[in-house]
Parts: structure tokens; sequence; C-alpha cells
């Protein structure tokens, strides 16, 4: 199984090495595989506006990337989320101890796409909500599955949603999802930025996250598309 290295090894190996490996083989294979889940009872209703939500399941390449890929969605942004200003960088929040999360800060249009579709995805397809402080090959408490909540309607909807999932046992084991309030996102360094898009070839990417495009793509035809919005494309 394909896990991830260090930043300083990370970036000066996509700086001097171009991987290339035959996709077919080790693409058409998930770390973890996607559940079809039924929609939210209860959604939001009535928002207008521009809206965000912080997402944390696991590495956050492949949870921007799906959230990336799904319409009427503004922005996706890789970062940490769950801990201080002062930790919020790669190397130190990779040591566990930070109460950071690696997250991807969600900006969309409740009037085209509700919060409530947007946990239908993220449950489904971005991670495995069953995993407590780990997904896949990462482990620690920087890979928890976690939602950050803006607002009471959030709250309301994602409380009501897990309940909803874990009463109608759509999962083998119950959702650990903490639910907590939003007390600050921080960007991650750019070269975290639209990851899985500018390196499909990755083995990590290739073998954990490119998978979940597709099953967004299969699971939730209309609410996909094809060119994701990208981080890097939004500043240029």
């Amino acid at each position: 199984m394909f896990t991830r290295l260090s930043g300083k090894i990370l970036a000066a190996l996509l700086g001097a090495v171009s991987l290339s490996l035959g996709l077919g083989a080790v693409a058409s294979r998930a770390a973890e595989d996607a559940v079809v889940i039924p929609a939210p009872a209860i959604d939001e209703a009535g928002k207008s506006g521009i809206e965000t939500a912080v997402f944390a399941g696991g590495c956050f390449w492949g949870v921007q990337g799906v959230f990336q890929h799904v319409k009427s969605v503004k922005s996706a942004v890789s970062g940490y989320a769950g801990g201080e200003a002062a930790t919020a960088q790669y190397e130190t929040v990779s040591t566990g101890t930070t109460g950071h999360a690696e997250s991807v800060k969600v900006t969309f249009d409740p009037r085209q796409v509700t919060y409530g579709k947007l946990l239908q995805v993220f449950f489904s397809v971005a991670h495995n909500p069953t995993q407590l402080n780990f997904q896949g090959p990462d482990q620690g408490t920087q890979y928890r599955s976690a939602l950050f909540i803006s607002d009471p309607e959030q709250r309301r909807v994602a409380e009501a949603y897990v309940a909803q999932l874990d009463k109608a046992h759509v999962f083998k084991q119950p959702i650990v999802t903490k639910i907590t309030d939003y007390t600050g996102f921080y960007p991650a360094e750019q070269y975290h930025q639209d990851f899985l898009t500018l390196n499909p070839t990755y083995p990590y990417i290739a073998y954990n996250d490119l998978p979940k495009i597709k099953n967004l793509k299969q699971i939730f035809p209309a609410d996909y598309r094809q060119e994701p919005v990208l981080v890097l494309k939004a500043k240029g």
C-alpha cells in the first residue's frame, strides 16, 4: 500500500522526478470502497449567499480532489483545522500533537448545491467515516474524520444525517465523525494545493485517491463535473 512522504522529501521528489505508472491496473484499486448512501432527510432550506464548510477525512489531497469535481462548488482549499495558527504547518501537524486535522474548506452556493449534498458526497466517496484517527494507510489524529461547523443550521443537518445513516446501518461500523465548532482554518502549503490534479501518476494518488473521483462520477453523475475548480488557477 502506498504511503505519503514528508513535506521536504515530497517537494524535492516532485521537483526532480516525473513519475509514470500504468494507471489502468493501479487506479482501478481503491484503499476504501465507496458506499452508496441515501440523501439526508433533513437539509438546509432557504439559504442564500455564499457558504463555507470544512471537512476532514484523512489526507486532504483526495478530499480536495473530490470536492473540486462537484458541480457548483466555488473552491476547495486544503489546509488545517482544529489547532492553533502557530502550528499550522505540514511537518508540525504530521506529528499528531497539534490538534489539527488535515482539512478542506469548501466554498459553495447553497441555492445550487446544499450542505446536505456535500455531506452525502463526503460520507459516500471522499472517505470512510467509520475509521477512528486513520484513513487507509495514514495513521494519527491529524487524519481523523471531522466536520467543523460554521453555524447552527450546519450542525442540525450534520447531526441528523449521522443519526440517519447509523440508524439505517448503511456502514458496517458506527460513524465516528467528530462534529465540532469551527475555530479557524489555515491553508496548507502551495505544493499541497490541487495535488490530485497536478500529480495523477503519483503512486499514493493513483492507488488511494483517483478511485474516489471515479466513484464520484459513477455514484453522483448529476453532481459531477469533468473539469475541477482549482486553487492555483483561481489565484492566477
